[in-house]
């Protein structure tokens, strides 16, 4: 199936839907969206007012990311880059809120504690990361994410919310807030 990109719906997901809409929405400020695709949630994000860095290693992904984000008529920052290497692209710090639909759980576990290490240190205090991950054991090959794992990795982040995601295959929504 060439072309299908089960990650790429077009549409935000419920959870962070409800993070930005509904009742106890955050407050615009800095988002990072961390394997930003072609942009689907840095456009949902700007469009309600958020100053948004959107990162994907994927040059053809980027320049659909800007297309959609230029027709849609708002201007995230996207940047072509590493995400296990936040350091060194110059996305600066101070971000309230991190989104990742599905980057992590595609990391080898060698480069996880580097992304999780990036991760804390460009988010601020209180900052919300929405972390999306295939349930273990999904697919040949890949390990999943799970709540024990993340709280491993991300020693100043607090759980606070674990849902099965709503929006494509078959992952857990991980909600954590930075300490």
């Amino acid at each position: 199936m060439v072309g299908f990109k089960p990650w790429d719906t077009g549409v935000s997901p419920p959870e962070l839907v409800a993070l930005v809409e509904g009742v106890n929405a955050l407050s615009p400020g800095r988002a990072l969206d961390l394997g930003c695709g072609t942009g689907t949630n840095a456009v949902y994000l700007s469009l309600h007012g958020w100053d948004v860095t959107a990162i994907d290693n994927a040059s053809r992904a980027i320049s659909t990311a800007r297309r959609k984000s230029s027709e849609a008529g708002v201007k995230p920052r996207f940047v072509e880059g590493d995400v296990t290497r936040l350091d060194a692209l110059g996305i600066g710090d101070g971000y309230g809120l991190l989104l990742d639909l599905g980057c992590y759980h595609s990391l080898p576990k060698s480069q996880c504690d580097a992304y999780a290490r990036g991760v804390t240190s460009v988010a601020a205090s209180g900052a919300t990361l929405l972390l999306y991950g295939f349930l273990p054991r999904l697919l040949p090959g890949t390990a999943g994410v799970t709540a024990k794992e993340l709280q491993t990795r991300f020693p100043d982040w607090a759980l606070i919310k674990t849902t099965r995601g709503t929006n494509w295959l078959p992952t857990m929504a991980f909600e954590l807030r930075r300490r």
